[in-house]
């Protein structure tokens, strides 16, 4: 297996980040980040650990949604963050604030318009959404 210098951050060191709420793993998680935001490391976001963290940070530390979206979205703009989706998945944070979307619905809205794609769905709400073709800024 061939080694790379891109890390794959998990839910837990994301949020021990975030919330600082167990001082030695917020130490750790800092200092992983210091050298993502600097662009010294790498790292990818995988959308599955977005939609995790918008879950916990909402539901366990009762972190209202548009602030949660707004500090991962921040964190995605850091230089070391190496996601070839990074538009896409800042798009569909911005529409899980301002449409109020389920985070699952907004990346899937967010890759239907970004690449073009078709989306099939059942849901009138997110039909109109996508249908409605509004970038989120």
């Amino acid at each position: 297996m061939k080694k790379t210098n891109v890390s794959l951050p998990d839910t837990n060191v994301i949020v021990r980040y975030l919330v600082d709420d167990e001082h030695a793993l917020f130490a750790r998680a800092k200092t992983f980040f210091d050298k993502v935001k600097q662009g010294v490391e790498k790292a990818i976001l995988l959308e599955s650990v977005l939609a995790e963290c918008l879950y916990v940070l909402t539901k366990i530390y009762k972190v209202p949604r548009d602030e949660a979206a707004s500090i991962l979205i921040d964190l995605l703009q850091y230089k070391g963050i190496a996601n070839t989706d990074k538009s896409e998945l800042i798009s569909a944070l911005r529409l899980y604030i301002d449409k109020h979307l389920d985070i699952v619905d907004a990346i899937l809205c967010a890759k239907a318009r970004e690449s073009g794609h078709q989306m099939i769905t059942f849901d009138k709400e997110l039909q109109k959404t996508f249908a409605a073709g509004e970038h989120v800024h």
